[in-house]
């Protein structure tokens, strides 16, 4: 039957900073708790070098047996960052530049020093892909069918991810609410850490993420709690602001 199928997910972790040591990856538990929320399975994961060849096979491979494939890493503005160039290979398409990538990419660094050839990289997409907002950096990333092409930064992953809730088909419907706060992300990273932890056994999961902004010279962060169960959002947004008011800071219903 259609309703007992188990809808799956890959991804595939590109750099060599990882496979050395030098970075720790934080976007496989990221994207594992926020696909369980949607009701998707991540059943596997490689973490393959800034190599064009160990890229294409991956993604041939995974895609290949799996619902959506995920990518992290490798988007940026230098030339080894190939991943763009490596999909589009493994797919048999060309590279080309997005005119709405483009336009977002010149908009954002109008105050930053304006664009460059080096920023005009983070525009290039696979032939026949869209795009995926994002609100931290400008550089936005990448559909191309089940595939998703996103950031090594774990920060700016969540936020891609934020845009996608709700939108991949096999998925459950997901409740969100939000709480805002004038805190540093860093000073509630464990607060967050063990309320999620409370609530991993709970009917759906929950997923709680954390949108950190820098506004009026002052530090913030917005907190999302997400999953299938209505009852059990509002249940963790309880404690989450019983927590955080315990701590001496005001919440904001909703979000700052």
């Amino acid at each position: 039957m259609e309703s007992s199928r188990i809808w799956t997910a890959a991804l595939v972790v590109i750099g060599d900073e990882i496979l050395s040591g030098r970075t720790q990856d934080k976007n496989v538990a990221q994207l594992a708790a926020w696909l369980n929320v949607q009701g998707i399975r991540l059943r596997e994961v490689r973490v393959v070098a800034d190599r064009e060849e160990a890229i294409v096979e991956a993604v041939n491979i995974l895609r290949a047996r799996n619902d959506y494939l995920f990518t992290t890493g490798g988007i940026g503005p230098t030339h080894d960052d190939i991943t763009v160039d490596a999909i589009a290979a493994a797919l048999g398409v060309g590279v080309v530049h997005h005119p709405d990538a483009l336009a977002t990419l010149d908009a954002y660094y109008q105050t930053r020093g304006g664009m460059t050839e080096a920023r005009a990289r983070m525009a290039r997409v696979p032939e026949g892909a869209t795009l995926i907002e994002n609100r931290v950096s400008g550089a936005p990333g990448i559909r191309w069918g089940n595939i998703f092409i996103m950031a090594g930064v774990p920060h700016i992953t969540a936020g891609m991810l934020d845009r996608l809730t709700g939108t991949l088909e096999g998925g459950r419907p997901v409740v969100s609410r939000t709480i805002g706060c004038w805190v540093a992300e860093s000073e509630v990273a464990d607060l967050l850490r063990t309320t999620e932890k409370a609530y991993a056994q709970a009917e759906g999961g929950i997923a709680i993420g954390s949108y950190p902004f820098f506004r009026d010279g002052r530090v913030g962060a917005n907190f999302v709690v997400r999953s299938p169960d209505a009852a059990n959002v509002d249940a963790c947004i309880a404690d989450l602001s019983a927590a955080l008011v315990a701590t001496g800071r005001e919440v904001t219903d909703g979000g700052i």
